[in-house]
């Protein structure tokens, strides 16, 4: 190993906002908010992973209202839970690690039947909700002006309100088939007034949403965007159309992006690449037709992509090379050797998920073998066998480390 490598295990600024080192959590849903409720089960995978050493982690999924929750077992951001997050933010930070609020809305990729100011999902134009077809709801409706108005001023509240709670920076989801990149991907938006048609008119939401949450926190506080690469489907965003994306993210106020792909809509597995998802959701799947479905269409639905290092690398560069501000990179970066790779392409931070729910300890486990001169492996396997735990009482945990226990 270089010495370019100890530059991952540094501080770094993000923003304005010091890290003990290059290493963050990605936001992703766990599945540890029993009836929206963040409490103990949340607090201690975050803590195992802040504890374990990392620069910065994510308490992913936080939505901006009550609508925008894919089923009502996620977080929204209300009063009620307020003196919980403080509790476990303000714990986190106790470690050492900074503590990032990964900010979400469904828009009409829904399977909630627990909705409060809707009757039915919303989205950029019509659609089929093949998520909420065993709900009972398979069509979603279009967002008028004045739904679009509401839902800026719901980031905009969401902002204040994660601010107010602890949180050190926000972490806007623009990609993976959720609320914003529906607007963005030409695949979701069909409309025809100024928020579709072109790149500009498409990116017209997302860049409100930026200066409502930039309004809202401050110019001091760091705003991450999360925005995809590609959609991976025919008709959807693709990368060349991606590099003008994050050219408007970066022109609006995001102080740094991060490179991700695929969609929970319509190809997941270009983000989760190894293999396939199916099995085990057929596995803690509790509705039968939702089972039924999943067993059938499952093959076809989930496509196969063989796990590879750094499966965004390129993708990830191309942006780099297209805006000002800083860049985290994520997707299939296990390895020292990946690690030594993108310190060595200048990426500024980087995201990890399966190797931390592998080893919560991963950035002391490999600074310490970085120092020694040793290699280090988190012994994550890329099964994906965790992924398909979101909706199994507790949550995600890594299978074959608990098996091997």
């Amino acid at each position: 190993m270089s010495d370019v490598l100890k530059r991952a295990f540094s501080p770094a600024k993000l923003g304005k906002l010091e890290l003990r080192n290059r290493l963050i959590k990605a936001g992703t849903y766990e599945g540890k908010t029993p009836n929206g409720i963040p409490g103990q089960d949340l607090k201690n995978f975050h803590m195992a992973i802040a504890e374990g050493g990392i620069g910065m982690t994510t308490i992913g999924y936080c939505t901006t209202e009550a609508d925008g929750r894919i089923d009502d077992q996620m977080m929204y951001l209300h009063d009620e839970i307020k003196p919980a997050l403080l509790n476990i933010i303000g714990d986190l930070k106790a470690t050492g690690a900074r503590v990032s609020g990964q900010m979400t809305h469904c828009g009409y990729f829904s399977k909630n039947t627990s909705m409060q100011r809707l009757d039915r999902p919303l989205g950029p134009s019509r659609q089929f909700n093949m998520l909420g077809l065993p709900a009972g709801m398979p069509f979603t409706g279009e967002m008028t002006l004045k739904d679009i108005d509401y839902l800026v001023q719901t980031y905009h509240d969401a902002a204040l309100y994660m601010k107010e709670v602890g949180f050190e920076a926000l972490e806007i989801h623009f990609s993976h088939g959720y609320g914003l990149s529906q607007f963005i991907s030409p695949k979701t938006n069909r409309r025809t007034d100024e928020y579709g048609g072109n790149t500009h008119n498409r990116m017209r939401l997302p860049v409100r949403v930026i200066e409502a949450c930039r309004k809202a926190v401050g110019d001091d506080f760091p705003i991450i965007g999360k925005m995809g690469l590609t959609d991976g489907i025919k008709d959807g965003l693709h990368e060349d159309e991606a590099i003008e994306v994050a050219k408007y993210l970066d022109k609006a106020g995001c102080d740094a992006l991060i490179t991700s792909g695929g969609t929970s809509s319509f190809n997941v597995m270009k983000m989760f690449r190894g293999p396939s998802i199916h099995h085990g959701m057929i596995e803690v799947e509790t509705n039968i037709i939702a089972k039924t479905g999943l067993k059938i269409m499952g093959p076809k639905i989930f496509k196969n992509y063989p796990y590879k290092e750094l499966y965004f690398r390129d993708g990830c560069q191309r942006v780099r090379d297209a805006v000002d501000c800083q860049m985290i990179y994520i997707g299939g970066c296990s390895t020292m050797e990946s690690l030594e790779q993108l310190m060595s392409d200048g990426v500024d931070f980087v995201q990890m998920a399966r190797p931390l729910i592998a080893d919560p300890a991963y950035a002391n486990h490999a600074m310490a073998a970085f120092e020694a001169g040793k290699p280090y492996d988190s012994g994550c396997t890329h099964c994906n066998r965790c992924v398909a735990l979101i909706n199994a009482p507790g949550g995600v945990y890594c299978p074959e480390l608990a098996e091997q226990r």
